[in-house]
């Protein structure tokens, strides 16, 4: 009854509108028949849709926007950085790798002053802070193996754009005051994101990068070759040299990408698909799942006190794991992925939760502490094409806008990655550390990541496609939307839109949105011995659902995000 409900909405929706379809924001989903794109930036998803349109497999569509968002939203939307992919087609799915890596000079206490502590958060900022990029070798192989159309007609909508310019909204505005108040110390930064020398950029103004657009010219007729070799390539090295950095010719050329086996997992018979480590998300979203199967969520109540003191004790437990045990594979072999997301271990978990009394996150040998900041600027998009391929890709500068460091000439933004590595090896404190082994520092390590590109599948086919930016966030906001949409019964958009909440084993305390949750839900759940701050805004999911009766469409662009839109047709 509830599909066939959803199924007339879909039907009344589709008719009331031409088959090219835009998004509208807020608790109504956008419906298609054939294809849809849902990003981050308007610009992006209408090019991504493009390409659809004109036969398109869902990786050309998301490498044309990705290609876009790396023109229209520096903040996140990079070519400087890296990310993961996961892709479902033919009841098959794989995943791509592209995460950035440690340059080969790096070593382990790179950041540390004479008394062992960071200095000058220099992990975190400046030209040490880069990691080796990996968004273009990442792209390129999703698209060898599963692209239909050239690979320079990917490109061209990305380079158009950088060439002719774009409307500058708010969010950049800021951004490019904030560069005026720094163009001293960011003098590359201030070539390209300010209007003029002496002026920032304002709401409504026109960008244009023709730096960036040489660049992407050189990506789109060479490839990865484009970037890793030849001018560009020069172009970084000789910017890291001039400016104290480590990345040389040798760390881009030695870049790969890498396809991997994804995490699996079932939840209620849904199949869920996520990325393996070095991404976290996978196996923590499985994880947590297993925990709450054993739970009758819709019984408990959406968003009730009951339910919510269920979902962070998963939360909590689950997190835990991830800094006891999550790393780079390559540099971690004793990872006990089998165990983590197993029905056996997630029931020995639940044994340990009490129905009504919250537990106590520093009863393991670790300080009570924070673990290390991981930024919440990265940014998600989500693809279906015709035949029903399926791409979920989170991809990220690290910080908003990254290092802030534009790569003179090159006219991108760099990534601050190395951030994400434990940066004192074997140290927790209260302030922010915390020194397990898995994810220390070592050369062509890639650092851990909370990225959790994820599809959902019922019946072998795709079901829900869903990820977000948000730092850590980004794990809980994932297992909150399917929470919604497979216990709840919630539409794609009221899925996405709901309040959410964020706990992360450490520091023990479970921030809330500061909308949506009543006073008497935080009340009852406080008193269950749970510490609770707020927040304004938790990731921006970007999302969509097929219709396992007829195939239809939903999608939904995240309201938390400024400029996102869901495209279909």
């Amino acid at each position: 009854m509830y599909h066939i409900f959803r199924s007339l909405v879909f039907c009344l929706l589709i008719f009331s509108t031409s088959f090219q379809l835009s998004a509208q924001g807020g608790r109504i989903p956008v419906p298609a028949e054939n294809g849809m794109v849902v990003s981050s930036h308007y610009l992006a998803s209408q090019a991504g849709n493009d390409i659809l349109m004109q036969g398109g497999s869902a990786v050309d569509a998301s490498v044309a926007t990705a290609f876009v968002l790396a023109v229209t939203l520096p903040s996140a939307g990079n070519i400087g950085g890296g990310g993961f992919l996961v892709h479902y087609g033919n009841e098959k799915a794989t995943t791509f790798n592209f995460r950035e890596k440690a340059p080969l000079a790096a070593t382990r206490e790179m950041y540390l002053d004479e008394n062992g502590k960071v200095k000058d958060n220099s992990n975190h900022e400046g030209i040490l802070s880069v990691g080796v990029p990996g968004t273009v070798a990442g792209l390129y192989a999703a698209h060898e193996k599963f692209g239909k159309l050239e690979w320079s007609k990917l490109i061209q909508p990305a380079i158009d754009i950088a060439e002719n310019g774009f409307v500058v909204s708010s969010p950049l505005a800021r951004f490019s005051n904030w560069v005026l108040n720094n163009k001293t110390d960011y003098p590359s930064t201030a070539k390209v994101f300010l209007k003029d020398p002496n002026t920032a950029l304002k709401p409504g103004d026109t960008l244009v990068q023709k730096d960036l657009s040489e660049t992407l010219k050189r990506i789109r007729d060479k490839g990865p070759k484009g970037f890793y070799k030849g001018k560009t390539a020069s172009l970084i090295a000789d910017f890291m040299k001039k400016n104290d950095g480590i990345i040389t010719k040798k760390d881009l050329s030695r870049y790969e990408a890498a396809e991997l086996e994804p995490i699996r997992g079932n939840y209620r018979g849904y199949g869920i698909i996520g990325m393996p480590p070095p991404s976290s998300g996978g196996v923590a979203v499985v994880e947590m799942l297993n925990i709450l199967e054993g739970y009758d969520l819709l019984n408990e109540g959406h968003n009730s006190a009951a339910s919510l003191h269920l979902i962070t004790e998963a939360m909590r437990r689950a997190f835990a794991d991830r800094a006891l045990f999550l790393g780079d594979p390559k540099f971690n072999d004793q990872m006990p992925l089998e165990k983590l997301t197993s029905k056996e271990y997630a029931e020995d978990l639940r044994n340990s939760i009490r129905k009504n009394l919250a537990s106590v996150s520093d009863s393991t040998n670790f300080n009570k502490g924070h673990l290390i900041y991981e930024s919440p600027e990265t940014t998600h998009l989500s693809v279906i094409d015709s035949d029903g391929n399926a791409v979920s890709l989170t991809y990220t500068l690290e910080q908003s806008y990254g290092s802030k460091i534009v790569v003179d000439g090159a006219g991108f933004l760099l990534n601050n990655e190395m951030g994400d590595f434990n940066a004192i090896p074997g140290y927790t404190d209260s302030k922010g550390r915390i020194g397990t082994k898995p994810n220390q520092i070592e050369p062509e390590k890639q650092m851990l990541s909370s990225m959790s590109p994820t599809i959902v599948t019922k019946n072998g086919k795709p079901f829900i496609i869903i990820g977000s930016p948000g730092g850590r966030t980004i794990i809980n906001t994932v297992l909150q939307v399917i929470l919604n949409v497979i216990d709840y019964q919630l539409d794609i958009a009221k899925a996405i839109e709901s309040p959410r909440l964020h706990h992360q084993w450490l520091p023990d305390v479970t921030y809330f949105e500061d909308w949506g949750f009543s006073p008497d839900t935080k009340r009852i759940y406080e008193e269950m011995g749970h510490e609770t701050k707020t927040r304004n805004s938790q990731g921006q999911a970007m999302g969509i659902y097929i219709d396992p009766e007829t195939g239809l469409l939903e999608g939904a662009a995240d309201s938390r995000s400024y400029d996102g839109k869901a495209v279909g047709y």
